[in-house]
C-alpha cells in the first residue's frame, strides 16, 4: 500500500492563486505518490467563521474548487470534516492525554498572549477554548487516518510535530496503537508575490482570487505595484509582473517576457500579456468551478462519498484507541 497523507483546508474565505500554488497543486501532485486524503476543515473554521451561512456558502466554494483545479474523488478521499465524527471523540481521549503546558507553547495561543500582555490586557484576553484546543483537534484529523506525512510549510510545521508528541504520550501510556506522523515541508509555499510585491496573503489584501470572472481579473492585474519607468525603458525581469507571468507560463515564454520587458515593453502592455496568460490557463477551470457552485447537490454526493471512505478508516483507529484505554470491550 501507498504510504497516507492528509491535508485539511480551512473554508474561510475564497481562493487565491496563492494558494492554487502553494497548496492545491502540490496536493495533487502528492496523490500520483501517495494515498491521499483531503478534506475540508469546517469545525476548524468556527474560530474564524461565525455566520452559518457563510461557513456554508465557503464549504461550496472550496470544495468546487479543489473540484476544479483537478482532484478525482475515485482517487483522493475528499470529504468535510464534521462528517467524520470519530474525530472528535478521540479529540477527547487525546484530550485526556496533553499537558497543558504543550496547548501553552502552541504558535497562535503564544501570539495572543504575547499581544495582549504588550497591550497591557488579560493574558487570556479573547482566548476561548476552541482557539487553545485547536492542536489537539488538529492531531486527532491526523492521527485517526493512520497518516504518515503531513504535507506543511515551515511556518506550520509546529501542527505535526505537536501531534506526534500526543501520540507519543498516548503510546508511552497505553501501549503502541497511533502511527507517528512526520512532516513534509513544501518549499514552495509562501514564495508567490502578490500585488504589492510580498508574499501573496489576504492579511496584505494584495491576492488575485483564482476563479473572480475576467473583467475582474484584469481589474485586479492593472493594481500591481510597478515602477516609473515608461515605455522603451529597459526594465526589471525579475519585478512582480515576471514572477507572476512564470507560474502560468512554459520556461521559453516566461524568458520570452523577460526579455521583453528589458527591451522596453510598457508597463500596460506587460500587464494585457500577464491577463491573457493567466486567463487562458483559469479559464478551463473557472467554468468547472462555477458548474459545481451551481451544482451543490452533487458537491455533496461527492463529498458523502469521501466521507464514507474516511469513516472506514477512522472506525477502525478509534476502535483501537478506545480498546487502549478501556472504554470498550476488548475483541476476543
Amino acid at each position: 500500500m501507498k504510504e497516507r497523507v492528509i491535508t485539511g483546508v480551512k473554508p474561510t474565505g475564497l481562493v487565491h492563486i496563492g494558494n492554487y500554488f502553494g497548496a492545491i497543486k502540490p496536493t495533487l501532485e502528492m496523490s500520483k505518490s501517495f494515498e491521499t486524503l483531503v478534506f475540508l476543515a469546517d469545525y476548524h473554521a468556527l474560530n474564524f467563521i461565525t455566520s452559518a451561512k457563510e461557513l456554508r456558502e465557503f464549504s461550496l466554494r472550496l470544495a468546487s474548487t479543489y473540484l476544479a483545479c483537478g482532484l478525482d474523488p475515485e482517487k483522493i478521499v475528499f470529504f468535510r470534516q464534521s462528517d467524520v465524527p470519530e474525530t472528535f471523540e478521540l479529540n477527547w481521549i487525546l484530550s485526556n492525554v496533553t499537558p497543558k503546558g504543550l496547548m501553552n507553547r502552541a504558535h497562535a495561543y503564544k501570539a495572543i498572549v504575547e499581544a495582549n500582555e504588550s497591550e497591557g490586557q488579560d493574558r487570556d484576553h479573547g482566548v476561548n477554548m476552541g482557539l487553545y484546543n485547536y492542536p489537539i483537534l488538529m492531531a486527532a484529523d491526523i492521527l485517526i487516518y493512520d497518516t504518515k506525512y503531513v504535507p506543511v510549510g515551515l511556518d506550520q510545521k509546529q501542527h505535526c510535530e505537536i501531534a506526534r508528541d500526543i501520540a507519543q504520550y498516548f503510546n508511552k501510556r497505553y501501549g503502541e496503537t497511533f502511527m507517528l506522523p512526520e512532516a513534509k515541508i513544501s518549499e514552495s509555499v509562501g514564495t508567490i508575490v502578490g500585488l504589492d510585491g510580498r508574499k501573496m496573503s489576504k492579511s496584505y489584501n494584495n491576492t488575485i482570487e483564482l476563479f473572480c470572472d475576467e473583467k475582474t481579473l484584469q481589474k485586479t492585474i492593472n493594481k500591481i505595484v510597478t515602477d516609473s519607468r515608461t515605455p522603451g525603458e529597459p526594465k526589471d525581469a525579475d519585478c512582480t509582473l515576471a514572477k507572476l507571468y512564470e507560474l502560468f507560463a512554459t520556461k521559453d515564454e516566461a524568458q520570452d517576457f523577460k526579455e521583453d520587458l528589458k527591451s522596453g515593453l510598457g508597463w500596460g502592455e506587460a500587464k494585457k500579456m500577464l491577463f491573457e496568460k493567466m486567463n487562458s490557463f483559469i479559464k478551463p477551470m473557472r467554468e468547472k468551478y462555477d458548474y459545481y457552485v451551481s451544482n451543490p447537490d452533487l458537491v455533496e454526493k461527492i463529498l458523502q462519498a469521501g466521507a464514507e471512505k474516511a469513516r472506514l478508516i477512522a472506525r477502525a483507529t478509534l476502535n483501537r484507541a478506545r480498546q487502549a484505554v478501556g472504554v470498550n470491550k476488548k475483541e476476543s
